[in-house]
């Protein structure tokens, strides 16, 4: 996983990224997590050069499998509606649905 994570974060920071924010199991007391579920802050982030240098960053389709299998985790643009009612994959990050309270993140400056 730390291989993917990598990988993305290059990729990443090549198109103008300046931070991602790490979620789920990765960021717990689990010992083995099964994946991890990332946002991108997306200001000054080069779009059409994301999409050149790492399109399966930007590849939602199919339960972004793509993406699980290339980086071992999900990347969304923290910006991006993670709901139908347009929460932020920031914000939904930061709730915890089973216990209906507020959560930390890591940011990770790139």
């Amino acid at each position: 996983m730390i291989t993917g994570l990598e990988l993305a974060m290059r990729q990443l920071k090549l198109a103008g990224c300046r931070i991602i924010f790490i979620d789920g199991s990765f960021v717990s007391r689990k010992q083995k997590p099964g994946d991890f579920d990332a946002c991108w802050e997306d200001n000054g982030v080069d779009i059409n050069k994301l999409k050149l240098i790492a399109p399966t960053l930007y590849n939602f389709a199919l339960r972004r499998t793509e993406q699980k299998i290339k980086y071992k985790g999900e990347f969304f643009p923290a910006n991006y509606p993670a709901n139908d009612s347009g929460t932020p994959y920031i914000d939904f990050f930061q709730f915890d649905t089973r216990t209906n309270k507020r959560k930390g993140i890591i940011a990770i400056d790139l």
